[in-house]
């Protein structure tokens, strides 16, 4: 096995991330280097780099710095694997959407998740599926937390 750690500069893969009570907020580059994370599992800058590359223009370097930066704020481990690092997501997605949105939450909408749904349904422009999905959603939650109250 290689050097396992974070650029923070530990050793347990985990450690960084464990010290932290609710992850670093995302830059819109950095959520999408993350996102090529989880789909393509364990990835070198290269493989990242060649991925992005498919869709607009960016500097290795630029990718590399955007991975270090995750590695030191927990979103990523990595390995040394020969000549290159192995970069893997520390925490799976739901985990991140949920501390990251915890965060908005409190931060802007008071802690309150009323006001974060009114916002999201007055000022986004959701389609009559996206409304309906909600609602179905909403009433799936109603019916697991009715069965879980008898």
């Amino acid at each position: 096995m290689g050097i396992v750690g974070t650029f923070a500069g530990t050793l347990n893969p985990t450690a960084h991330a464990m010290r932290r009570s609710s992850l670093a907020p995302l830059g819109e580059a950095e959520m999408e280097v993350l996102q090529h994370v989880w789909t393509s599992g364990p990835s070198t800058v290269a493989d990242i780099h060649a991925q992005i590359l498919q869709k607009r223009q960016v500097a290795y370097t630029t990718i590399m710095t955007i991975m270090k930066k995750l590695a030191d704020k927990g979103y990523l481990t990595y390995e040394k694997e020969g000549n290159a690092y192995v970069y893997r997501a520390a925490r799976p997605p739901a985990e991140v959407k949920h501390s990251l949105l915890t965060g908005i939450l409190n931060k802007v909408f008071r802690g309150s998740p009323v006001e974060l749904v009114e916002s999201l349904v007055t000022y986004e422009a959701l389609t009559e599926k996206d409304r309906a999905e909600i609602r179905n959603l909403l009433s799936s939650l109603e019916e697991d937390h009715d069965d879980d109250a008898r």
